[in-house]
């Protein structure tokens, strides 16, 4: 395959996992400053550190008043990462790489961007909100579904995937550090039921609030709830099972091409050796230490996989 066509395959997943991503943060910082009105400031900077957009924000707008922050995450042109801006690079890609997807999949990005593109074309009341963030999952999960249901297991299919799971990784842990350090009034909430219900509203932000309560029964706390995110190797959206999962595509690549890459090795070492420290020697680490640490290691897979496969921007 061209390194156009993988690239493009690449991020077309990688923007289509950004726009459910960005849903997902929008969502939880509107539920927090529905219910803490006094500090709905702060929890929307929060999401927009979360989202790597506070600095343009802040460059276009004077305070964080929840309809600029909400409009700016979902339709401002001028944010790059806006949902509106990466589902149209999501279809951009896409068509790019059309003759390497199949008919379902490339209807369901079209649709997908016809749908956003109506649904948005208007600044979005906050009464509203809610239902548009729903169509924005739903037309995600449309996408993830075609993929998974007709595409045949080649190299296009797992560049795409491994665009997915490196965005999605990314996503998991920059919700981890943004919350232990952005959203805690202070240090000396921790552990308390602040603290608690702000650990709810990051489960639900990364839809595992049911499948920890499965595990872990009604008992919330830091240390469990970490470690579900990053370590517990069935939770879809841990740090474990994404690097497993990008470990296992950039695997399959390397039997369909017949060479061992750089990108594999930084993912085997991600996978068995960043993420098999038990979670108490991470916390006594520094929880922050740890997930800048894997963010670094995850931007230099993302640069490493382009290499090897000689992406085209």
């Amino acid at each position: 395959m061209l390194g156009k066509t993988a690239g493009s395959l690449f991020w077309m997943a990688r923007y289509l996992e950004r726009s459910e991503n960005n849903a997902r943060l929008i969502d939880a910082g509107f539920r927090i400053a529905l219910t803490r009105s006094q500090t709905a400031a702060a929890e929307w900077k929060s999401v927009l550190v979360t989202a790597g957009v506070n600095q343009a924000f802040q460059a276009a707008h004077g305070d964080y008043s929840s309809a600029r922050v909400i409009d700016f995450l979902l339709r401002d042109p001028a944010n790059p990462s806006s949902i509106l801006s990466v589902i149209r690079q999501a279809r951009d890609n896409a068509r790019t790489a059309r003759t390497a997807l199949t008919r379902e999949t490339w209807e369901a990005v079209n649709t997908s961007w016809m749908t956003l593109t109506a649904l948005l074309k208007r600044q979005v009341r906050e009464d509203d909100l809610p239902d548009v963030l729903t169509t924005i999952r739903q037309q995600s999960a449309q996408v993830r579904g075609a993929l998974n249901g007709t595409m045949l297991r080649n190299d296009g299919y797992h560049f795409a995937l491994l665009g997915t799971y490196l965005e999605r990784a990314d996503n998991t842990a920059r919700i981890l550090d943004v919350k232990y350090y952005l959203l805690l009034p202070s240090v000396a909430h921790i552990g308390t039921s602040i603290d608690n219900v702000q650990w709810e509203t990051i489960l639900r932000s990364v839809s595992a609030h049911r499948a920890y309560r499965w595990l872990y029964g009604a008992e919330i706390s830091a240390l469990k709830i970490a470690e579900f995110l990053i370590l517990y190797p069935q939770m879809p959206r841990s740090l474990a099972f994404c690097s497993e999962r990008m470990e296992n595509h950039l695997a399959q690549l390397q039997r369909h091409y017949g060479e061992e890459t750089d990108a594999w090795r930084l993912a085997h070492a991600l996978s068995h050796e960043k993420l098999n420290a038990p979670i108490q020697s991470i916390f006594d680490g520094g929880l922050h230490q740890y997930v800048t640490g894997f963010l670094r290691d995850i931007a230099n897979l993302a640069r490493q996989v382009e290499r090897d496969y000689r992406f085209v921007e």
